[in-house]
């Protein structure tokens, strides 16, 4: 049986991966051979108080959308209902409805027409 040995490889490809081209491309090694530039600092606040507002303005529209689609969902369930409710009013309000219900009572309709009642004037 063989054993297991430690292969010393070539490193040909140590500066083709994509974070090394990069490195090399920016050359920040330069910006902090001294320590950390704080001439940048007021910049650097700036562009991450934008990225924060960015990403918290991101959060509020969204919680606004899903806001906006449940009251829109509930106003939609609330127009049926009205839309239903308004039905059953409208059929029990008609006229034979209204004389079957009361009816329980020994209210009944008139069957004769209404007359017009004169009066005379300086009868009152």
């Amino acid at each position: 049986m063989s054993k297991n040995t430690f292969k010393v490889g070539d490193h040909q490809n140590e500066g083709s991966s994509l974070f090394a081209r990069l490195e090399k491309a920016i050359k920040a090694d330069r910006l902090f051979e001294n320590g950390f530039p704080v001439k940048f600092l007021p910049q650097l606040l700036f562009t991450m108080g934008l990225c924060i507002f960015y990403i918290g303005n991101s959060h509020y529209a969204e919680k606004t959308i899903r806001k906006i689609d449940k009251v829109k969902k509930e106003v939609s369930d609330l127009r049926a209902d009205y839309t239903t409710l308004k039905a059953d009013y409208m059929y029990a309000s008609k006229q034979s409805e209204v004389a079957k219900k009361v009816a329980k009572i020994e209210l009944y309709e008139s069957m004769q027409p209404p007359s017009k009642i004169e009066i005379v004037k300086g009868e009152y």
